[in-house]
């Protein structure tokens, strides 16, 4: 058990990020002194966001400047903590060189913080946010695990720098941490899964690819419909909670599959269209994935063959329970997710014509 002293600060890397900034405003609200290791501290508006956030809050917020490639460049912001999040990693699937692009970067960057902890005595224990991602490359991979359902034990064993390559990345990521974590004994590591991740942002300007997929859905590039693909989606603000909990409960241990639902796209359109009606062009049939095989690389070249027919018409299952049970995890319904995310897009001018 791993007790950690809140008036000790907390390391975020990565701290302007969707899920990071998320967790460092659930970390400024409990009071905590948040020391946030980002790319460039004196840009007043790329900080912008999170100093209002700690305006408003409780706790204090420190910037170190840190980049995730560079070796002990996290060696101030870590100094006297005993929690360290590192949250901070590409996210992208449109890329030339996914080696170059994601793979180094997601390894080395976690290699980087891993290594400085080892270094910091006050460290306790890391949180690394990894992904579903690291524990399946393809929905058809279901048909391989034990009841139907993918869980902490699985791992993606579908995934390459030819296939589903980002999914790849996070893999080789979540594995350096492990195989770092177990050769030491000062700290422990509680690692996240999340899965897709929807909600507003701290920054409503986010690029994510989230952002850009739920943008799809009210701009007419999906109007013709959409396939029926499985995938799992949580909230921002719960996966900050579930961050937060897994640095602050004693037990916790191992991987979390943070995932409130089961869903697709065809079901996150409906709860869109459930609400907003007929104000924009949602889709509302369910393309066939004959047509999605046909014109999706066309359409989109990062949208490989394979990759849709190992995914269109397939389900997708995540056991959660495991962090409803040692976390206390309770989950927003998905209407409110993306209604408030796609709200926050209205209204920053995503759909003016």
């Amino acid at each position: 058990m791993t007790q950690i002293d809140k008036q000790a600060p907390v390391m975020v890397t990565g701290a302007t990020g969707y899920v990071a900034s998320w967790v460092v405003k659930r970390l400024l609200d409990e009071g905590l002194t948040v020391h946030a290791a980002v790319r460039d501290p004196e840009s007043a508006e790329k900080l912008k966001y999170l100093n209002e956030l700690a305006e408003k809050a409780p706790g204090k917020i420190k910037y170190f400047k840190s980049d995730l490639l560079e070796e002990g460049s996290y060696a101030k912001a870590m100094e006297e903590c005993q929690l360290v999040f590192h949250t901070a990693s590409p996210f992208t699937v449109s890329v030339n060189d996914p080696q170059k692009e994601l793979v180094d970067p997601a390894k080395l960057g976690t290699r980087n913080v891993l290594e400085q902890a080892n270094q910091t005595e006050s460290v306790k224990r890391v949180i690394v946010t990894s992904s579903c991602a690291a524990i399946y490359g393809d929905n058809a991979d279901l048909e391989k695990t034990k009841n139907g359902i993918f869980t902490e034990e699985n791992w993606n064993e579908s995934s390459s720098l030819d296939h589903q390559a980002y999914s790849y990345s996070k893999k080789v990521a979540e594995k350096e941490a492990w195989e770092i974590a177990e050769k030491q004994s000062r700290w422990d590591l509680v690692v996240v899964n999340p899965s897709l991740v929807i909600g507003p942002g701290i920054n409503p300007k986010g690029t994510s690819e989230s952002f850009a997929i739920i943008r799809q859905f009210g701009d007419g590039t999906m109007k013709a419909g959409t396939p029926r693909w499985g995938m799992g989606v949580i909230d921002v603000r719960d996966l900050a909670d579930a961050h937060y909990k897994a640095g602050f409960t004693p037990e916790a241990k191992g991987r979390y599959i943070i995932s409130a639902h089961n869903t697709d796209l065809v079901e996150m359109a409906k709860s869109l269209r459930e609400h907003y009606g007929k104000a924009y062009p949602f889709p509302k049939g369910v393309l066939p994935k004959a047509m999605v095989w046909l014109v999706g690389p066309i359409l989109n070249r990062s949208m490989k063959r394979k990759t849709i027919s190992r995914n269109v018409n397939y389900p997708w299952r995540g056991d959660n329970s495991k962090s409803i049970r040692e976390l206390g995890m309770n989950y927003r319904s998905l209407s409110e997710s993306m209604v408030d995310f796609f709200q926050q897009l209205i209204d920053s001018g995503a759909f003016q014509k």
